[in-house]
């Protein structure tokens, strides 16, 4: 079978200026929120990934037609007739899940089935589905489809997650703005993505206040009187805090571009915790390091604390640092599937639960490594640009649902980094 592969030569460079696309796991719930526009909606910057075109594909067996233009999305969701989604693509993607709720805003209804995807934590659906059926929701499972429908209309109501779910605050948010009366989401997720989705759904209507804090007050509208907008995504944040953690790993200097770096408090803050120098502009972040990296510790929480979605990249970072770092993991249970990959480079980590005690080490050797998840992935090819020899990293698949051209920007910035295809005939 022939394979995919990038392979790395360990150079230890990684220098210049890189802009971040739009963000992953915003554009795919914009995507998913023009079914409320009823029309032809645009979406701006948004990344080209495979994720982007799972969630096209699931929108065009909805009825929608969806047009690319480089980096801009069209998509027509006038003549969506059906609010079915199909196995074969949710399994793909987790995310979409995130039609539910705007399907049931729209119609009423809804069948989607269970979602798959990355395999790092159980990620139950529960949260969603209590939320829902608070605005007057009633769910069946049947054969693994999820069979939502709303006998009595949606009708606004106080929700309060047991945890800030990002999905669960999405699909309440696209429900609750056609749903009858006020609706208030309590401990809502706050990430920038929340913010802006809520900044489409208003251009389309819709009257929403709060978002980016914990409480989320929605003021339901009739769904007549929604339209389709235009809307630029955020840059995605993730993706930058890949770059800058690349730059602290080689020394840099690296300068991301096309990021609010509000995003990244967090991981900026660790970042100067590490060693490094880190400045920052309207729209940019410029990481440099002269100094040995420091050990720090990190502990994953929900926006605005340390992201998941970093953890592996700074997990890289501790490992080479000049002492003993602890990583708590608390958001995905499977996360650390990533320090096996990286142990095989050299890495010193031990596992106690959902705890990381990693000791830096000198160097770290080149070998052949799995991406366990998109994260991983990208933090395996950052271990090889300062590893000693080449490193081949496999399943690439899964870092090409996330970062656009990951290959052509890192090689941008000087590293030796190439995909080529393996075991063909």
């Amino acid at each position: 079978m022939a394979e995919e592969i990038i392979i790395v030569r360990g150079t230890g460079v990684l220098a210049g200026d890189v802009t971040v696309s739009g963000a992953k796991n915003s554009a795919l719930k914009l995507m998913a929120a023009s079914l409320l526009g009823r029309g032809a909606s645009v979406i701006r910057n948004v990344p080209l990934i495979s994720d982007i075109e799972i969630m096209a594909e699931v929108l065009e067996r909805l009825g929608a037609t969806v047009r690319r233009q480089g980096h801009e999305l069209t998509i027509d969701t006038a003549s969506v007739d059906s609010c079915e989604t199909p196995y074969e693509l949710v399994s793909k993607m987790r995310a979409s899940i995130s039609v539910l709720g705007p399907l049931i805003g729209r119609f009423g209804e809804a069948h989607v089935a269970m979602p798959g995807g990355c395999q790092i934590g159980a990620r139950k659906i529960d949260m969603h589905l209590v939320g829902l059926e608070a605005l007057g929701v009633e769910f069946d499972v049947a054969h693994g489809v999820l069979e939502a429908r709303t006998p009595h209309g949606l009708h606004g109501a106080a929700v309060t997650l047991e945890f800030p779910s990002v999905g669960a605050t999405e699909n309440l948010l696209m429900a609750a703005v056609v749903a009858e009366g006020a609706t208030v989401i309590e401990n809502a997720a706050r990430e920038p993505e929340i913010e802006d989705l809520a900044a489409m759904l208003c251009s389309m209507g819709a009257k929403v206040s709060g978002a980016g804090t914990s409480i989320i007050e929605v003021e339901g509208v009739p769904l007549e009187s929604l339209r389709p907008c235009e809307h630029t995504t955020v840059g995605d944040r993730i993706e930058a805090g890949t770059f800058l953690a690349g730059g602290a790993l080689t020394g840099g200097p690296v300068t991301v571009h096309g990021i609010d770096p509000s995003f990244l408090r967090m991981a900026i803050m660790k970042l100067r915790a590490m060693g490094c120098e880190v400045d920052t502009g309207e729209d940019w972040v410029r990481v440099s390091r002269v100094n040995p990296l420091a050990p720090t510790d990190i502990q994953t929480l929900p926006h605005p604390g340390f992201p998941t979605d970093l953890q592996a990249q700074f997990m890289l970072l501790a490992s080479r640092a000049a002492g003993i770092s602890v990583i708590t993991e608390n958001v995905f249970e499977n996360r650390f599937m990533f320090a096996a990959e990286l142990m095989r480079m050299g890495a010193d980590i031990q596992m106690e639960d959902h705890h990381a005690i990693v000791r830096g080490v000198d160097r770290l050797q080149g070998a052949p490594v799995s991406s366990t998840d998109l994260r991983a992935g990208g933090a395996l090819v950052l271990a090889g640009i300062v590893a000693e020899g080449e490193t081949a990293v496999h399943h690439i698949e899964h870092i090409d649902r996330g970062y656009e051209d990951y290959v052509g920007k890192l090689a941008s910035l000087g590293a030796d980094v190439r995909r080529v295809t393996v075991g063909a005939e």
